[in-house]
């Protein structure tokens, strides 16, 4: 299982056989600081259109059993191409990885993500009122605690970045743990796995999305195959159906015999939904 995870953002549907544009055509802006913790300092890249840029931006959580790993963005570039050809500026936000940190303090650091982003809109050319988030597996939980638990921000808060809303104007989520209680269990094979999972039941709760949907969230796509045995399809199904009740603008494209990760046509299908979605959300809902 950690294979599958650690593998999963090699397979995602970002991955999916598109054609890849001259580097020139996208400006990267490497190793981005977005704050500090424990004395190091957390990162992200930024990627954005050389031309045709449609003022939205796009945070892809870098993360695969909440491990997040660096890379040289150049080497990630084929995993943004769809969306950069779409117009979309791309965050490739990388947190404080497990196993030193545990999931409520890699929650923290992706809020901050958020925040950072939406402060320093105006140099990033983005609209502060435009921002999505994206990722797989771990990163699909990462970004629906953003879409279902985000706050506008400390007024009050000596670091002028906590005094920003980390809230998201639409989520695409692939294959996402929506709810991690019977994971946080001592007993389960899960938490042994994944030492981010090493929090109490109690906080096991307070990170379960599912628990969290409410009518203000961001619209969300889900993109789940139904034969994925390390987070089972019933993830997607159970909070589409919490965000059904609440009346929240939100799909579940089900990908037939996929399993952990969308190799080839699969991908294919699940990159173009999900280009799709922020286009519909984070660019013709604004027009």
């Amino acid at each position: 299982m950690k294979a599958s995870f650690g593998a999963l953002l090699l397979v995602t549907a970002l991955l999916a056989a598109m054609p890849l544009r001259a580097e020139e055509k996208v400006r990267i802006t490497p190793d981005v600081v977005y704050g500090h913790k424990d004395g190091m300092a957390l990162t992200m890249d930024v990627y954005t259109p050389a031309e045709n840029a449609n003022g939205a931006g796009v945070l892809f959580m870098v993360s695969g059993g909440w491990h997040s790993r660096w890379d040289p963005p150049e080497k990630s570039l084929p995993m943004f191409q769809p969306l950069l050809d779409a117009g979309f500026t791309v965050f490739a936000v990388r947190h404080g990885s497990s196993p030193r940190y545990v999931i409520p303090e890699i929650v923290q650091d992706v809020r901050r993500s958020v925040r950072f982003v939406r402060k320093n809109a105006e140099q990033f050319k983005v609209d502060a009122d435009r921002l999505g988030v994206t990722g797989g597996s771990a990163g699909g939980h990462l970004s629906l605690m953003l879409g279902t638990t985000a706050d506008e921000g400390d007024p009050k808060a000596a670091d002028e970045v906590l005094r920003h809303s980390d809230r998201v104007a639409a989520v695409v989520a692939y294959y996402p743990p929506t709810d991690i209680r019977p994971w946080v269990d001592e007993s389960s094979q899960y938490r042994k796995n994944y030492p981010a999972l090493g929090i109490t039941a109690q906080q096991g709760e307070e990170f379960s999305p599912l628990l969290h949907v409410s009518q203000d969230d961001a619209p969300t796509l889900l993109v789940h195959g139904d034969a994925d045995t390390l987070v089972p399809l019933d993830h997607s199904e159970r909070i589409m159906a919490e965000f059904e009740q609440h009346k929240i603008p939100a799909e579940l494209l089900v990908i037939e015999k996929a399993g952990h990760g969308f190799p080839g046509e699969q991908g294919q299908r699940a990159s173009k939904a999900l280009v799709d979605w922020f286009m519909r959300h984070l660019v013709e809902a604004t027009k």
